[in-house]
C-alpha cells in the first residue's frame, strides 16, 4: 500500500496524417523552461539530474502551479498539450520517438478512464513513468492510480513534492538504463481457416531464430480458443498471456520472468489461457503485452490462430509482419481473400502482409502467380506436403529436424524474415 509522505505519494519500484496535435497548453511550459534548466543547488544538497518530460495538462489552475515549481528545475519539456488526442496510436508513437522519462498527467478532465489512460502510456516502449496531477487528494482516485501503474500522484500546492518527485522518478531511471532495453521485431502468422498449419510454422520459425543466434526470441500464443503452442513446445508453466493482460500494472521484467517458458535455448514461450475460458482477456489488453514484449526480446513471434478477432485485430499495427497461411483447398484460398482485403482495408501496409502456401502439392492446375491474382496478394513462401514427417515429429514429442524436407523450408523462411543468409545452425534439444 503506497504512503503519503508530504503531499506526494510515491509507489515501489509534423504529425503524421497531416491533421493536428491537441491543442498546446496556452502559457507554453516549453517555451518558458526552454533557458531555465539550471537547478539552483541549496548547501547540502545534491544537484538533480536532468529528466525529460511530457505534459498533458489541461486545467488552468494545475497548469500555473506546475509553471512556477518546474521553472526552477532541471526539466526538459518535449511536448505539451492541453488534451489527449482522439488516435491514440500517433499520440504513443509520439511519446515512443521523443522518448521522456516522465509524462506528467493531469486527469481532471479526462475522457477515458484514467486507469486506461496510465496503461496506454506506460505500455509504449520507453515506458515513461507517469505521474499524476490532481486538484483534490481523493483516495479512491489514489488508490486507482497506483494500480494501474502510476509512478506518483501530486495535488496543489506542488511545492517540495514535484522536486522529490521528479528525483525519485530521474533515480529510477538511471538504474535502468536504455541499453539494457531491446527494440524486438514481430512477426504474426494467422491461418486462413483452422488446420492450415500457423502454428507449426511459427513454432518451427521460432526456435529456427533462435538456433541461426538471431538474439533473444518470445514466441507467444494468442489463440485464445484452441491455443497449442504449449503442446508442442512442452510447455509446463502454470500461467499465460492472460495473467499478463490481467495485470498491466504489474508487467516489468521480474514479473514476465514468472510467466514464461523455458525449454529451448534463448525461446521463452507463454501459451495461451486454457480452452473455454471466453472473456479472460479483454481486446484492448492485448496490445500493450505484445508492446511491452518488444522490450524484452530481439523477435516476437505471435501465433494467432484462424482468422482475425477482436482481439488481434487491435495488435496489427505493433505486428512488423503477419504472415497470413493457407493451403490449396478452395475454402482455405477463399478466407485467405477475405483476410487480405480486410486487413488491407482496415490500413495495414501491404509490404508488412506476407502469403504462405502451406502443404503444396507438387502439381497444381494453377501457377502462384494466378493464385496471387486471384488473391491480391503475391505468394512469397511455399511449404511442401510432408504430413507423415510432421506426425512422426509429433509422435515422438518433438519438432522437426532441421535437416529434414520441412525443416530446410522453415530455416530458409526464417533467415528471409531475420534478412539472413542460409548459415550453419547449432543443435537445439527439442529437435531429439
Amino acid at each position: 500500500m503506497p504512503e503519503f509522505s508530504g503531499q506526494t505519494l510515491t509507489s515501489g519500484p509534423k504529425h503524421p496524417t497531416g491533421e493536428k496535435w491537441p491543442e498546446p497548453c496556452k502559457y507554453s511550459l516549453a517555451r518558458t523552461l526552454r533557458h531555465r534548466w539550471d537547478d539552483p543547488v541549496r548547501p547540502g544538497r545534491k544537484r538533480m539530474r536532468q529528466i525529460s518530460a511530457g505534459i498533458i495538462v489541461g486545467t488552468r489552475e494545475l497548469e500555473e502551479e506546475l509553471l512556477n515549481c518546474l521553472q526552477n528545475l532541471p526539466v526538459r519539456v518535449l511536448f505539451e498539450v492541453s488534451e489527449l488526442p482522439e488516435d491514440w496510436s500517433d499520440f504513443l508513437e509520439r511519446i515512443e520517438r521523443m522518448r521522456p522519462d516522465v509524462v506528467l498527467l493531469d486527469v481532471t478532465k479526462l475522457r477515458e478512464p484514467m486507469e486506461q489512460v496510465i496503461q496506454r502510456i506506460r505500455s509504449t516502449k520507453c515506458q515513461p513513468a507517469v505521474c499524476v496531477l490532481d486538484k483534490t487528494k481523493d483516495p479512491e482516485a489514489i488508490l486507482l492510480a497506483f494500480r494501474a501503474g502510476a509512478a506518483e500522484f501530486l495535488f496543489p500546492p506542488f511545492g517540495e513534492a514535484l522536486r522529490a518527485a521528479l528525483e525519485h522518478i530521474a533515480k529510477v531511471r538511471e538504474s535502468t538504463p536504455d541499453s539494457r532495453r531491446h527494440n524486438g521485431k514481430v512477426f504474426a502468422f494467422v491461418s486462413a481457416k483452422g488446420g492450415c498449419g500457423a502454428t507449426t510454422i511459427a513454432c518451427h520459425v521460432a526456435v529456427e531464430l533462435a538456433g541461426r543466434r538471431c538474439g533473444k526470441v518470445l514466441l507467444a500464443d494468442l489463440d485464445l480458443e484452441s491455443g497449442m503452442v504449449g503442446f508442442l513446445m512442452k510447455s509446463n508453466s502454470a500461467y499465460s498471456i492472460a495473467d499478463a493482460a490481467r495485470d498491466l500494472q504489474h508487467l516489468d521484467d521480474s514479473y514476465w520472468d514468472g510467466l514464461v517458458y523455458r525449454g529451448v535455448p534463448d525461446v521463452d514461450v507463454i501459451t495461451a489461457p486454457p480452452a473455454g475460458t471466453p472473456g479472460v482477456i479483454a481486446p484492448d489488453q492485448m496490445d500493450p503485452v505484445v508492446t511491452f514484449t518488444r522490450t524484452l526480446y530481439d523477435w516476437v513471434v505471435l501465433d494467432l490462430g484462424r482468422n482475425l478477432s477482436a482481439h488481434t485485430l487491435p495488435i496489427l499495427g505493433s505486428i512488423d509482419g503477419l504472415y497470413l497461411v493457407t493451403t490449396y483447398e478452395i475454402p482455405a484460398l477463399h478466407q485467405a481473400k477475405a483476410i487480405i482485403q480486410s486487413v488491407l482495408h482496415a490500413g495495414f501496409p501491404q509490404d508488412r502482409l506476407h502469403l504462405i502456401m502451406n502443404r503444396m502439392p507438387r502439381h497444381t492446375d494453377v501457377t502462384l502467380d494466378e493464385i496471387g491474382q486471384m488473391l491480391g496478394l503475391a505468394v512469397c513462401e511455399t511449404i511442401p506436403n510432408d504430413y507423415a514427417s510432421l506426425q512422426e515429429a509429433y509422435t515422438e514429442g518433438r519438432l522437426l529436424r532441421p535437416e529434414s524436407l520441412l525443416g530446410k523450408t522453415y530455416g530458409r523462411l526464417a533467415a528471409h524474415m531475420a534478412g539472413l543468409e542460409e548459415k550453419k545452425k547449432r543443435k537445439l534439444s527439442l529437435f531429439g
